[in-house]
């Protein structure tokens, strides 16, 4: 029930800004740990090498210990406390409705005829340079960050919490946090970052691939290119450096009939990037929301997927 309640309170509520938010803390922590850690170590390959280790054991261990003793606080004060206080928890973890939101602000943009409108809203989603993009650009940059996103920021969490609760839920974000910090391949992170980008790609190969299958269920459901999602998937799905990032982008690439990724510049300079999908037809702005539809078929599939395995956990639990 938890689950469902977190899920109901991020599609009523998404993430309002003004709002505390524990991954926000989970960041601080991440900055604050790898400050101290590099005065620690020594600047080298071994010691950005052991750096990177102890933050991801660090991050690891207060991502869990944190939640699962307010759990626990929560109880001994009243069961009814511990089932608000982990719904709470779900929701937080959730980022399906905020993901929406920002996507349909650049759609918004658009609309309205303000590119520049709409590379400033497409530039709080996207780590890509957004300055010089051109209106196909911006659209790409959207559809693909819905598309790549749906994996680690709505099902990855999904599947986590129904199988070990909140506590496991948060495990995983800290995780993930620490990989979109710390995880690059530039100068400062190649080895510092290592550890974390590593254990994001371990914990996301199952539901990276899980959500992938999904999407293409969730396709055929919304009226979309299924078959086309198939054939892109299976061709595209490793068109990415990390092992799980292409996975839902290929699907939605297909299912759209559309082309995406390929080049794009990041602090500067130019990453060069296979693309992924086939150019049916030219992007649209209205693939936008569609990208968003996609997510959105996809999250409630995968739902009653994650209710039925803490159904099975919880009668499992009682005999």
């Amino acid at each position: 029930m938890e689950l469902i309640v977190g899920f109901l309170l991020d599609r009523l509520l998404g993430d309002p800004h003004r709002w505390y938010h524990p991954v926000r803390s989970i960041g601080t922590s991440i900055s604050v740990c790898e400050k101290y850690l590099r005065k620690i170590f020594p600047q080298n390959r071994k010691g950005e090498l052991a750096g990177g280790i102890v933050l991801a054991a660090v991050i690891l261990t207060g991502s869990g210990m944190v939640p699962w003793i307010l759990l626990i606080l929560a109880e001994r004060i009243h069961p009814w406390m511990r089932f608000c206080l982990g719904s709470v928890m779900c929701y937080q973890l959730l980022a399906a409705r905020s993901l929406k939101d920002e996507s349909m602000r650049v759609y918004q943009e658009l609309e309205r005829g303000d590119l520049e409108g709409a590379r400033k809203a497409v530039s709080m989603i996207v780590g890509r340079d957004t300055e010089q993009l051109t209106e196909e650009g911006i659209i790409k940059a959207a559809v693909e960050t819905v598309a790549e996103n749906t994996s680690d920021g709505v099902i990855a969490p999904l599947l986590y919490m129904a199988v070990g609760g909140p506590v496991a839920g948060f495990l995983y974000k800290g995780i993930n946090t620490m990989d979109s910090m710390v995880g690059y391949h530039n100068a400062a992170y190649e080895y510092f970052g290592k550890a974390g980008a590593k254990l994001d790609d371990v914990v996301n190969w199952i539901p990276a691939r899980l959500s992938a299958v999904v999407m293409i269920v969730a396709a055929a459901v919304k009226g979309m290119d299924w078959k086309q999602a198939i054939k892109i998937y299976r061709r595209d799905r490793k068109n990415h450096k990390s092992p799980n990032s292409a996975q839902t982008e290929a699907v939605c690439a297909g299912a759209l009939g559309v082309e995406l990724a390929g080049n794009a510049f990041y602090f500067g300079k130019l990453v060069e990037k296979p693309v992924i999908g086939d150019p049916v037809r030219p992007v649209e702005k209205e693939d936008i929301p569609r990208a968003g539809g996609l997510m959105y078929a996809t999250e409630w599939i995968v739902l009653g997927l994650a209710v039925g395995i803490r159904a099975v956990m919880f009668l499992l639990g009682s005999q």
